[in-house]
């Protein structure tokens, strides 16, 4: 196969998984080896997989996330930013966490129908399901699958609460769906805004929708009635910490219901690659915001344990944290989010979406 050009990806590699024990290729003299002089570099096209999983809601214990239950309808991200902590489980395809996690996708249109079969169950106990924990359910593929929109469809026939987190004004989309959910006290969304600076912007999320979007897409589903968060996440030192009061401010203009933010966190394979991203993009300063990251991280790359893997160390943790508290005062908007209703559901009638 040709070279595969990486223009316009966020990661700057394809390194081979090696939580599997998959051997990286080392070159041995044949033909692959002068593959590119040979035909070229071509551009790198984005595929879709159908995954067929036997169940869709992933639940969770986890004492650091405010929710026990998900839905991912989609593996793998387009939108291609280079600190997704979700990368590494592309290995698990053996798939690479690089560029392989931007352009091999996956999707799961029966989502749906097998939402369906969850909240059938004699005893299913409601609490709200989140999506775009993982991956992000409004990425570019979404405009034709349209797998998160089904998702919604049930949740409000059946007036389940839900949440959305996501970096895409696509959401938009659905409005129709949300706004109804939200009046039932059934519905709360997050928006990912992380610089406001276009040339970061292009770099660090470069297949995301643009800054002045998202807070647009705040904007709209504010004026429509819906709980919009901006979440800050993740503040990166030296590259985007210098924004905080900037972002908070622009949240607040927008009419966000209230802020959060989380630091940068780098796991296993996430590490490497964005430390690559640095050498080719920031090699300036490339050591001091790996220097900084570990002061926050108790002296790793990355701190991996519950209770203190979402929160961060030490003074500059501490600077940011101030800054981000007395910049959310100044601008009189909350911390807190909005407890979502529980009592209005609605188990599912018959074998079939009633929807379809």
């Amino acid at each position: 196969m040709p070279v595969e050009s990486i223009k316009a990806r966020g990661a700057t590699r394809n390194s081979t998984p090696t939580r599997f024990n998959l051997k990286e290729r080392v070159s041995d003299g044949d033909w692959l080896d002068s593959v590119e002089s040979i035909d070229g570099i071509v551009p790198r096209r984005t595929t879709v997989t159908i995954e067929k999983p036997k169940s869709i809601l992933t639940r969770n214990s986890s004492p650091d996330v405010g929710f026990d239950r998900s839905i991912n309808p989609y593996r793998g991200c387009e939108h291609g930013c280079i600190y997704c902590f979700a990368r590494p489980t592309h290995a698990y395809h053996d798939l690479s966490p690089g560029v392989d996690f931007e352009s091999r996708l996956f999707a799961k249109p029966e989502a749906a129908k097998l939402l369906h079969a969850t909240l059938s169950r004699p005893g299913y106990e409601v609490a709200p399901i989140a999506l775009g924990t993982n991956t992000d359910p409004y990425q570019p593929i979404e405009e034709h699958w349209r797998i998160t929109r089904s998702i919604l469809e049930l949740l409000l026939e059946t007036r389940h609460p839900f949440t959305i987190t996501t970096k895409s004004d696509r959401v938009l989309r659905d409005l129709d769906i949300i706004a109804p959910a939200a009046r039932l006290g059934l519905a709360a969304v997050a928006i990912s805004v992380t610089s406001l600076d276009p040339k970061v912007h292009r770099t660090l999320e470069p297949r995301a929708p643009a800054p002045r979007k998202r807070l647009a897409a705040i904007k709209a589903l504010s004026q429509a009635g819906v709980p919009a968060f901006a979440s800050i996440a993740p503040v990166i030192p030296q590259i985007t910490d210098h924004e905080i009061e900037a972002l908070v401010e622009a949240a607040a203009e927008a009419g966000a219901s209230g802020a959060t933010f989380l630091p940068v966190r780098l796991p296993f394979e996430v590490a490497p690659l964005f430390r690559a991203w640095l050498d080719e993009h920031y090699p300036d300063r490339a050591a001091k915001v790996m220097a900084t990251i570990q002061s926050i991280r108790g002296g790793r790359d990355n701190d991996p344990n519950f209770f203190t893997r979402m929160k961060c160390q030490g003074p500059w943790a501490e600077l940011i944290r101030t800054r981000f508290e007395i910049a959310c005062r100044k601008h009189d908007l909350p911390r807190l989010k909005i407890p979502l209703r529980r009592d209005l559901f609605e188990p599912p009638q018959g074998d079939q979406l009633r929807l379809f």
